[in-house]
């Protein structure tokens, strides 16, 4: 049951971020330089720009590991930490269903 839960939970995260990604793409255009605004103006929008770029890196990067975990998820290696190999546990995939590392590994990862 918990299984079935946590691919549902993968493919509606899945189409989440498509959706994201489709909304996205208006805001992360170039930035016209031609166009007639302030100095000002044009500072905010490059800075929009900027930040709607990152944002679209994060949800395509995320947009990733959900389909690895989908693929880990059709081979039977779901739940199993990538480094150590032990069992994910529920909550942490619940929290995070595309993780690939158990929370001692990724702590770990985190403290270098």
């Amino acid at each position: 049951e918990q299984d079935t839960e946590l691919r549902v939970a993968l493919t509606t995260l899945l189409k989440e971020l498509d959706k994201s990604l489709a909304e996205e793409s208006d805001r992360s255009a170039t930035v016209d330089l031609d166009q007639p605004i302030g100095r000002l103006s044009r500072m905010d929008a490059l800075q929009q720009q900027k930040m709607a770029q990152e944002q679209r890196r994060r949800v395509e990067l995320r947009r990733t590991q959900v389909r690895q975990a989908l693929g880990w998820h059709a081979e039977g290696d779901y739940g199993v930490c990538r480094r150590c190999e032990e069992p994910i546990g529920y909550r942490r995939l619940k929290a995070r269903p595309e993780t690939a590392f158990c929370l001692d590994c990724r702590s770990s990862f985190e403290g270098r």
